[in-house]
């Protein structure tokens, strides 16, 4: 018999304080699994401390060892896990999988949020914290401030729950908005088409500082200082040691959304991880040792497809975001990009964390929009944030660099 829901995902709570939690999920296996799970944990802000898992192509075995914020709301997460997991209904419960699993996944509904208040500082993390509680993932956003002193901001989301279009869910989240934010808060929620997110798309105008060697194919020796990480990352492929499979040994430095990097980045390539583990401690060095193979079950031989998918991996690792402050015009301009999956999912979290860091330097932010651009033939989002007028004056292009940055990586 199949294994019950309930085992899929299972919680260990630390035995002493300041310990991880140990997650264990146990389902069968699906290309991309690893990185789906690593998406949630990172949506919820997990930091996940070491890994290790297994699978024989069919069905799969994981442990991650997590620590998270207090408030964590433990059902919730257990329940976007389990839904992120194949589910099998044979006698035998390994070999067969849903029908519906072959099919591509049926985008989800979108809604455009309105928003109208008047304007504090700190408000669109307020704002973008509460949409988080709520489990709306923000697709892109527009803000502006008025002359008299009102914000009036555009939210383009979906709902994790796919709830958004009742009556009730609507209601629910105008209240809890209300709530947080002050009752002459005036919200509106519709449901929109693919209209509106095209109509979203960026003109392809960016600054250089955003897209000169941001994603190229060479790390530049800068991405070891400044807003990079301090330690330049060893990527080595190995076909000695297994006959079977491709052995890849990585050693960086710790950040949060290490491990979803690097399983995004296999996934992208369409590559099978079949054994991992390794460990990972807050801004110091770590070792990863992944038992990788081709869709086709066959070890990755060719050297033109080793070096590219080495190259892939340490630009990932050298430079997971990019970060930088310029000037437009007599204005200053916040910028973070970051790639997302072929599958077009973003990274979660980045504009909450950015907005996070402008709110504890008590910067206002005038305007801000999430746009996709193509920049060095991939995909990215691209965040935008224009800051009030004189309040930059107190604070440093590198203080918010290094702050910002900092948020992201989760080291502060």
């Amino acid at each position: 018999m199949g294994i019950l829901q309930d085992d899929v995902v299972i919680f260990k709570a630390p035995e002493k304080e300041g310990d991880p939690t140990i997650i264990t999920v146990n389902c069968p296996d699906k290309l991309g699994l690893g990185c789906d799970l690593c998406r949630i944990l990172l949506f919820f802000g997990f930091c996940i401390t070491r890994v290790d898992f297994a699978t024989d192509g069919k069905w799969c075995y994981v442990v991650l060892w997590v620590k998270g914020k207090p408030t964590i709301k433990w059902g919730l997460v257990k329940k976007r896990l389990v839904a992120a997991c194949p589910s099998c209904f044979s006698a035998s419960g390994i070999s067969y999988y849903r029908a519906e699993l072959l099919q591509p996944p049926k985008p989800p509904d979108v809604f455009l949020l309105k928003l109208c208040c008047h304007d504090r500082r700190g408000l669109l993390h307020d704002v973008t914290e509460v949409l988080c509680e709520l489990e709306l993932n923000i697709l892109r956003v527009k803000v502006s401030t008025t002359p008299d002193g009102k914000v009036l901001d555009l939210f383009v989301i979906t709902d994790t729950r796919e709830l958004l279009h009742t009556k009730k869910r609507q209601e629910d989240t105008k209240e809890h908005l209300r709530e947080n934010l002050g009752d002459d808060v005036m919200c509106d929620i519709e449901k929109v088409g693919l209209e509106v997110t095209a109509c979203s798309q960026a003109s392809p105008l960016l600054p250089s500082a955003i897209t000169d060697d941001t994603f190229n194919s060479d790390i530049p020796d800068k991405y070891c200082n400044g807003t990079g990480l301090s330690n330049c990352a060893s990527v080595t492929i190995d076909n000695t040691l297994s006959p079977s499979h491709t052995l890849v040994q990585i050693a960086c430095q710790d950040y949060r959304g290490l491990l979803y990097d690097l399983v995004r980045t296999f996934k992208d390539y369409n590559i099978q991880i079949s054994y991992g583990r390794g460990t990972m401690k807050q801004k110091k060095n770590c070792e990863i040792d992944l038992f990788i193979m081709q869709a086709d079950g066959k070890k990755i031989v060719d050297p033109s497809k080793q070096n590219a998918l080495r190259s892939r991996l340490l630009i990932e690792l050298a430079r997971p975001l990019r970060v930088t402050v310029v000037s437009r015009g007599p204005d200053t301009e916040l910028l973070v990009a970051n790639p997302v999956e072929i599958s077009g999912r973003g990274r979660p979290g980045v504009f909450y964390d950015v907005t996070l860091a402008l709110k504890m330097l008590n910067l206002c932010i005038f305007s801000a929009e999430i746009v996709r651009h193509v920049i060095g033939h991939r995909e990215c989002e691209v965040y935008r944030f224009l800051l009030q007028e004189g309040d930059c004056l107190s604070v440093s292009r590198n203080n918010i660099e290094e702050r910002v940055w900092n948020t992201l990586m989760g080291w502060e």
